[in-house]
C-alpha cells in the first residue's frame, strides 16, 4: 500500500502561481495528478513515469501546467500558472505501477488538496 500526501493548494487571484507537492511513501512509482471541479467528473492533469524523463499533460493546462519529480523520487511537484478560475478543483495525486494518463490505472491516491481560483 502506497501512501500519498499532497500539499500546497490555497486560494489565489487569477494569474497567479501555485505549487502542489506530493509525497510518496515508497519510490519508483508512476505518478500522476488528476483533479475534480464540483459536478463534474475526475479528469486527467499530468502524469510522470518513475524517473521524471516521460511526462505528460492534458491539453486544458498545456503551456501552463509542468510536472516534475523530486531528487529522491518520492516526490511529484506540480507546478501551476496563469491560473483561472476553471483550475478551481481538488487535486489529487496517485501511484500507477504503469505510466499512463487514465485514472483506471492508479492504484493509490492522495486525499486531495483544493486549490480555489479567484476571478
Amino acid at each position: 500500500q502506497v501512501q500519498l500526501v499532497e500539499s500546497g493548494g490555497g486560494f489565489v487571484q487569477a494569474g497567479d502561481s501555485l505549487t502542489l507537492s506530493c509525497t510518496a511513501s515508497e519510490n519508483e512509482y508512476p505518478m500522476g495528478w488528476f483533479r475534480q471541479a464540483p459536478g463534474q467528473d475526475r479528469e486527467f492533469v499530468a502524469a510522470t513515469n518513475w524517473d521524471g524523463s516521460t511526462t505528460s499533460v492534458a491539453d486544458s493546462v498545456k503551456g501552463r501546467f509542468t510536472i516534475s519529480r523530486g531528487d529522491t523520487k518520492n516526490m511529484v511537484f506540480l507546478y501551476m500558472s496563469s491560473l483561472n478560475p476553471d483550475d478551481t478543483a481538488v487535486y489529487f495525486c496517485a501511484a500507477a505501477p504503469i505510466y499512463s494518463r487514465h485514472a483506471a490505472s492508479y492504484l493509490f491516491w492522495g486525499q486531495g488538496t483544493q486549490v480555489t481560483v479567484s476571478s
